[in-house]
């Protein structure tokens, strides 16, 4: 009987540490498959109107968005170093560009 508590209280421990790996995990600016939902079609447009909208950079990433009415977000390097996230409306017309509040 203690035996089998043990190896139950074991299974717990682990089932606990991998649930908060996950939301380590989730918690890393990524919201994972609900914020990818678009085709590469789209996201390169929405590259190619983040990088017109900043001027040059680099894309670090381009996500599915809502936020202030937007469709896409896109982040971009800019060629002076600065990080920032482009808003897209459904048109690839920028609706925001804001400083990246990820470090």
């Amino acid at each position: 009987m203690r035996k089998s508590v043990i190896i139950g209280a074991a299974g717990l421990a682990v089932a606990g540490a991998v649930a908060a790996g996950g939301v380590a995990v989730a918690g890393n600016g990524d919201d994972g498959a609900a914020s990818h939902q678009y085709t590469q079609a789209q996201a390169d447009a929405a590259k190619k109107a983040a990088l017109e909208a900043t001027g040059g950079g680099t894309v670090n990433s381009v996500e599915s968005d809502t936020e202030n009415g937007a469709t896409y977000e896109v982040e971009v390097t800019r060629t002076d170093g600065h990080t920032v996230d482009v808003r897209l409306d459904e048109q690839y017309g920028v609706v925001v560009i804001e400083g990246d509040s990820q470090g």
